[in-house]
């Protein structure tokens, strides 16, 4: 006799739906928008969604880099959305969201890794609700500075840039990516919009360490990063 083992209820999810979750849906559907939550089939969106809360993708849904940890499809991207900005703005003012969360695909591809892009979102969502603070969620931009200054120019209340894990283990889940330049990053920004906040996040449960992790907050301190 067998005794079927439970799965304990924090680590359960319902089923996606709801009237919201439906609105919501529908909502970014018609205005040709994309959401990490669906992309990255994170699992909570179910709970996300009825609740109205969503972070926007830009840049499309084709990633040039092949992180371990992510579920976005992995590809050779083609072309701009120039007129994504302003259906994000819409959407942000039909929702009448007081805070919007705009993250994107890695565009190793363009010059400006789509640092362009992420500036008109906010410019347009700040044209178009003024009293809407904007968060934003970037890639790395390979280190180009010049590019990073384009985004922060755009005055985006906070600025998020993940470190994702400990250093031993950032080689493996992003490989084209790098520990160090991840916190320069943050550091950076920290220079170019000192009135503005800073916020990093990393996953748990790839092998790492507490005394990592305590490392790794130690090192986003030490990079002025608030959050």
């Amino acid at each position: 006799m067998t005794t079927e083992r439970r799965l304990p209820t924090w680590l359960k999810v319902k089923m996606p739906g709801g009237p919201n979750y439906s609105k919501l849906q529908n909502l970014i559907k018609a205005q040709g928008l994309h959401t990490v939550c669906e992309e990255a089939r994170c699992p909570n969106i179910g709970e996300c969604w009825e609740k109205e809360t969503a972070t926007f993708m830009i840049l499309g849904d084709i990633c040039t880099r092949a992180c371990t940890y992510c579920a976005v499809t992995t590809g050779r991207p083609t072309g701009l959305d120039l007129e994504e900005p302003k259906r994000l703005a819409n959407t942000v003012k039909i929702l009448d969201l007081k805070y919007a969360v705009i993250t994107s695909v890695n565009r190793d591809d363009l010059p400006d890794g789509g640092a362009f892009i992420f500036a008109q979102c906010i410019k347009q969502i700040k044209k178009k609700v003024p009293t809407c603070k904007v968060e934003v969620l970037t890639p790395d931009f390979q280190g180009d500075w010049e590019s990073l200054k384009v985004v922060t120019d755009a005055n985006p209340e906070t600025f998020n840039h993940n470190i994702e894990t400990v250093k031993r283990i950032f080689p493996r889940v992003r490989a084209k990516g790098e520990y160090e330049l991840s916190l320069r990053l943050l550091d950076k920004v920290k220079d170019l919009m000192p009135d503005g906040v800073t916020k990093s996040g990393m996953m748990v449960g790839l092998g790492e360490t507490k005394t990592e992790i305590i490392g790794t907050m130690e090192d986003l301190l030490q990079h002025r990063c608030d959050l």
